[in-house]
């Protein structure tokens, strides 16, 4: 059964909140979890936003994107593992694409990781591979994983 989120674009003073749900959805042994320091520093950027999805008040989701001109880029996106499976996610993915377009966007972009699970659900909603980058992801015991490039066309 899907659960039904209410995403809105928060703040850098939601950074802590997220934090829970940076630490379950992100596996430490690829490495892709980032600090807080690491959102605050991306908030002060101009044209970055975070997108936070709530459910029963919970904070069980969120995405950073950064728009410039116009394409927009998913730096990071994730869902609280207990809430995961349930639609959230392409919820989420869904109003990343939404927020981008009323920014002006024309093209959505995002790296994952090969062999990512979340790959399955960026195809499902529209994302299409346009590059590879070979050994571009280091993990925590040092091996290295490819990175897919991927591209969403919004249509006007």
């Amino acid at each position: 059964m899907s659960e039904m989120a209410d995403i809105r674009c928060e703040g850098a003073d939601t950074v802590d909140a997220i934090m829970p749900v940076m630490d379950s959805a992100f596996d430490p042994i690829f490495g892709e979890a980032w600090t807080a320091a690491q959102c605050f520093g991306m908030l002060t950027i101009p044209g970055t936003d975070l997108l936070v999805a709530r459910y029963k008040g919970a904070i069980v989701g969120f995405a950073l994107l950064r728009s410039l001109l116009d394409e927009t880029e998913l730096l990071l996106i994730a869902i609280h593992k207990d809430h995961q499976r349930k639609g959230l996610g392409k919820q989420l993915a869904r109003a990343v694409i939404e927020h981008a377009k009323n920014r002006g966007a024309k093209m959505v972009f995002l790296e994952v990781r090969e062999g990512n699970t979340a790959l399955s659900l960026y195809l499902h909603v529209g994302f299409v591979q346009v590059g590879k980058r070979e050994s571009y992801y280091r993990g925590k015991a040092g091996e290295y994983f490819n990175a897919l490039t991927l591209r969403y066309e919004i249509t006007p």
